[in-house]
């Protein structure tokens, strides 16, 4: 005879591995960044989400609450991803202007690496209704901190205020810029990729570098124009 505690086992679903529970949260998170570069913030529901990731939803709220809670994982790993690329670009030389290009490269590398993504995120930066606009405001205080170190390390006065929002919104309206001017499927015509690189990297020399530090970008092939 079968006592009631193992037919109960039997007739329930067998219980998941922790690997099987990670790889189904990933899933979820993989869905909602799919359904978020398609369609953005307004477009995401737990219905999008689930359709996307081929589960039911029983299976969507063992997991998470609600559509929301999906998006801040992906959303901190953006954040996270930038941050920590900038932190690694500033460590990397103690000559001024070349951390200034190794901090745009690492910008532009993590733009890139969003692909169809890009064009909704930046869509919704300056959108008090999105999610995605918290996370603008702290991602660039810690990027203010990040400048603000390296330029101690280097002995120098760290940047005002102002010419540091200068630099960086600079830098991230030409990145939206491109996000927006590109079709939702595709990524950023190379050649205008290029030409945002090289006026990013002239913008952060005026706003933050001396004199000294344009003589050395004078002789940089390519980056001043005769």
């Amino acid at each position: 005879m079968v006592s009631g505690e193992t037919a109960a086992v039997r007739r329930g679903r067998p219980p998941q591995t922790v690997e099987q529970a990670e790889e189904v949260r990933q899933r979820i998170i993989d869905a909602t960044a799919a359904v978020f570069a398609r369609s953005g913030s307004r477009g995401l529901s737990v219905a999008s989400i689930i359709e996307q990731a081929g589960l039911a939803r029983p299976t969507f709220y063992r997991y998470f609450p609600n559509a929301t809670e999906p998006l801040n994982v992906v959303l901190d790993a953006s954040n996270d991803g930038l941050v920590s690329a900038i932190a690694t670009a500033l460590s990397g030389s103690d000559e001024p202007v070349q951390l200034g290009i190794r901090l745009i490269d690492a910008y532009m590398d993590w733009a890139r690496g969003h692909g169809t993504m890009l064009r909704p995120l930046f869509a919704e930066l300056h959108d008090p209704g999105s999610p995605v606009s918290a996370y603008r405001e702290r991602a660039l205080d810690d990027i203010r901190a990040l400048v603000r170190k390296a330029f101690a390390e280097l002995g120098r006065r760290a940047p005002s205020p102002l010419d540091m929002d200068a630099a960086l919104h600079v830098c991230e309206y030409l990145v939206y810029r491109l996000a927006i001017g590109t079709e939702p499927a595709t990524q950023p015509d190379a050649a205008l990729t290029a030409e945002a690189r090289l006026v990013m990297i002239r913008v952060l020399l005026v706003t933050l570098g001396t004199r000294d530090d344009l003589a050395y970008a004078m002789e940089l092939p390519g980056l001043i124009a005769e």
